[in-house]
Formats: structure tokens, sequence, C-alpha cells
């Protein structure tokens, strides 16, 4: 056998590092990257403990979800008569709520009356 590469403990390859699967019924261990070739009495007598960990999961406000909050001066303004009280004239602003394939929302307000109005296009 080589001399080691890697100065490591039991389970894992001296001469990758890769973690060593564990022994079978066989008399040596391979390692399943680079073939080297372990007796499996170097394995005798360890013991392995486990332990599931799982993180707490924090919920982050999502950017492509965000609400817009319109005023009055937000937005340009389009003719487009306002359905609530007869205005002509509403600011807008598009996004993207549905899938890809499918075209942007668009969102109008009313500066006159303060009615929200929305068009799928």
């Amino acid at each position: 056998m080589a001399k080691a590469v890697f100065d490591c403990q039991v389970g894992f390859c001296s001469e990758c590092g890769a973690l060593m699967p564990e022994p079978g019924g066989s008399k040596v261990v391979s390692c399943l990257l680079c073939a080297n070739v372990v007796p499996a009495k170097a394995f005798e007598g360890r013991e392995e403990h486990t332990r599931v960990v799982f993180n707490v999961y924090e919920r982050k406000e999502d950017q492509t979800q965000k609400k817009v909050d319109i005023t009055k001066s937000d937005g340009p303004l389009v003719d487009r008569k306002c359905s609530a009280c007869g205005h002509d004239g509403m600011t807008y602003y598009t996004q993207q709520t549905r899938s890809v394939d499918e075209g942007q929302t668009v969102f109008y307000y009313c500066p006159d009356c303060g009615t929200h109005e929305k068009e799928d296009s």
C-alpha cells in the first residue's frame, strides 16, 4: 500500500479524504471515489453516532410578491374612466402576478375617489 496522502480518522479514505462506506461482510473496504482499499479490521471497535437537526424555519418577506401601495400622485396618468365616479384619468402600475407565460396584471387607481381596479392583460 502506498504512503497515505491524508492523516485522517478511520472512516475516511487516506488517499482522497472521502467518507468510506460501512464495512460489510468482506475483509476489505474500498473507497467509492478512488478505489483505495483498507482492511475491514481497521473499523473494529468503532462506534458511530448520528444526530439529525432540523433548522428552524423563518419566513422571510418574498420580494416577488411585495404589495405596492399606490397613492394619488404615483404612477403615470392614462385615459381611463373610473367605474365608480366617472372621473376621466387614472394612474396605474403593472405587476407579474400569474405565471410567466401569461400577461401582466395592471392595477388602476382613481386619484379623484380612490377606487382601485384590476385588469389581467
